[in-house]
């Protein structure tokens, strides 16, 4: 076999191999992002609604939207720059305008996560690793601020009109999907 003959060989074998040019991740790389993306979604999740309880207990569940309204934003970036990771929450239902899915990517997953409620990666073109995870309401307290409105106190309902106009985040049951979580992680 000639010298061409075994460059075209090995040139065949490299694009098939990696058609795009990037970097796939490996099966370890991924089992390490789900592990990530999962302990910071919890975390994240964790320290959100432990902060709402202690709001609730506080000054009410009007002040708990209130209190969300001001903080979880600044809660959310701070534990994305201490992971070093882009976090958002997303829903169709949204309450605060900034949570809307809007990409394709995002539309595709949370069709995904509506149909499978489980979490998964994907690798973006660029290089990025996206970790989406649902929501669920689990717990009872949810429902004072995402129940049916007729259950939920007039005084959270006129923060909540207050603060977010276009608020489509009511009407769920206990254990309904809220929405989603989604990290992006930086460039590898």
């Amino acid at each position: 076999m000639g010298r061409l003959s075994i460059f075209c060989v090995l040139l065949l074998f490299c694009f098939a191999c990696n058609v795009d040019g990037q970097h796939h991740l490996s099966e370890n790389e991924k089992n390490s992002y789900m592990k990530l993306g999962n302990r910071i979604s919890m975390e994240m999740q964790n320290e959100l609604l432990s902060n709402v309880a202690k709001a609730i207990r506080e000054g009410g569940v009007g002040y708990a939207v209130e209190f969300c309204h001001q903080h979880a934003l600044p809660i959310t970036d701070s534990m994305a720059n201490l992971n070093k990771v882009y976090i958002q929450r997303l829903s169709d239902k949204n309450r605060n305008p900034d949570n809307v899915i809007q990409t394709n990517a995002d539309i595709e997953a949370w069709e995904r996560v509506k149909k499978e409620k489980v979490d998964f990666i994907i690798e973006e073109e660029k290089g990025k690793v996206v970790y989406y995870r649902p929501i669920l309401l689990a717990m009872k307290t949810c429902m004072q601020c995402h129940g049916k409105v007729e259950e939920i106190k007039e005084e959270a309902l006129q923060v909540i009109h207050e603060k977010y106009p276009e608020d489509k985040a009511t009407g769920y049951e206990l254990g309904d999907l809220r929405g989603m979580w989604k990290l992006t992680f930086a460039d590898r």
